[in-house]
């Protein structure tokens, strides 16, 4: 993977002068999300920028311990109008972790409402927008926060790496390979990850913090959502949970509670493909991953609006979660007979 130098050089050229700066990630901010975001705020902040970080909605309960994370600004909770403020009066904005604004839901109409602001996409999905002014855009790299690693090395050199900042790059790259068990892990990658180690940071403790910081009602419910709503079809290489609004409330639902759910089907040995279905107030987010050359970024983007990855993607649904269910074991059928899944 080369990133562009004459991007670097743009890059460099922008933030030559001290500048007012928001850096927004998408919203159900997950630990790439978060860690990069995170890094890249502290960067930017010892390069002499001032920087706010906004989220559309809450980041999961498990990352609270990550450092800086009190200075994120949670946009729909927003009372005091910090965040609006900072984009309105923003010289530039950082989008970071999503590959076009109306993946920010509430958050989008005000970041396209600056138009003054040069946006800069740092993003490792597919298919990035046009809205934006300079783009890092490479769906090859395993997460966004390794990209962030790779533009601090080529402009800044690994020694700017802080023992905060890489314990945030871990973060995200951690959690974006499935504790470095998905594809597109590199050479590259794990080099990095070496020189982060190298900075201090405490591997067994991160991992500790995000995967064994659950609560008693997230075990239950996991539970609750194998034993009694995961369905297996199609000779059973595809797998489906769904979970309503009162499912999620009998468990204390927080936000954070599901994920990882719609990876489980994939330990099954035949599996080749599974869903989630969370309901909300006006919509149903759907989840997919896959395994080999089932690629749900296809079926996300024909059959729920959606994208991602190969083999991780989402989209939403707005018809009931009966209708949703339906539709879902329909397209799982066309496209296994389109050859999607062999």
């Amino acid at each position: 993977m080369q990133l562009s130098m004459e991007n670097i050089g743009r890059l460099r050229e922008m933030l030559a002068v001290p500048s007012k700066i928001v850096v927004v990630a998408h919203t159900n901010p997950d630990g790439d999300a978060v860690g990069s975001s995170l890094a890249w705020r502290e960067m930017l902040l010892r390069m002499g920028h001032e920087v706010t970080c906004v989220v559309p909605n809450k980041y999961p309960y498990f990352l609270d311990w990550m450092p800086g994370i009190e200075n994120i600004v949670i946009f729909k909770t927003d009372t005091e109008g910090r965040a609006r403020r900072a984009v309105e009066q923003a010289d530039m904005i950082f989008c970071l972790d999503f590959n076009t604004l109306s993946r920010l839901e509430i958050l989008s109409d005000t970041i396209a409402a600056n138009t003054s602001a040069r946006r800069i996409l740092i993003d490792h999905h597919l298919s990035p927008g046009e809205e934006f002014d300079l783009v890092f855009s490479h769906p090859e790299m395993s997460s966004t926060s390794f990209l962030v690693y790779s533009i601090i090395e080529a402009m800044e050199g690994t020694d700017a790496i802080s023992a905060d900042v890489a314990a945030s790059l871990y973060v995200g790259m951690m959690t974006d390979t499935g504790n470095f068990s998905f594809s597109t892990l590199t050479p590259a990658l794990y080099r990095a990850v070496a020189v982060l180690a190298e900075k201090g940071i405490d591997i067994p403790q991160i991992h500790n913090n995000v995967y064994n910081a659950y609560t008693e009602g997230r075990a239950r419910l996991f539970g609750y959502a194998i034993n009694r709503k995961m369905e297996i079809i199609h000779d059973g290489q595809v797998a489906y949970m769904s979970l309503l609004e009162n499912e999620m409330r009998r468990f204390g639902f927080q936000q954070g509670d599901s994920e990882g759910f719609v990876n489980y089907a994939l330990t099954i040995k035949k599996m080749k493909m599974s869903a989630m279905f969370l309901a909300h107030r006006k919509f149903i987010r759907v989840s997919l991953r896959s395994r080999g050359d089932v690629d749900v970024n296809v079926f996300a983007r024909k059959y729920f609006d959606g994208g991602g990855h190969r083999n991780a993607a989402g989209g939403k649904s707005y018809v009931s979660m009966e209708e949703t269910i339906e539709h879902f074991r329909r397209s799982v059928e066309e496209f296994a007979r389109e050859g999607g899944i062999r």
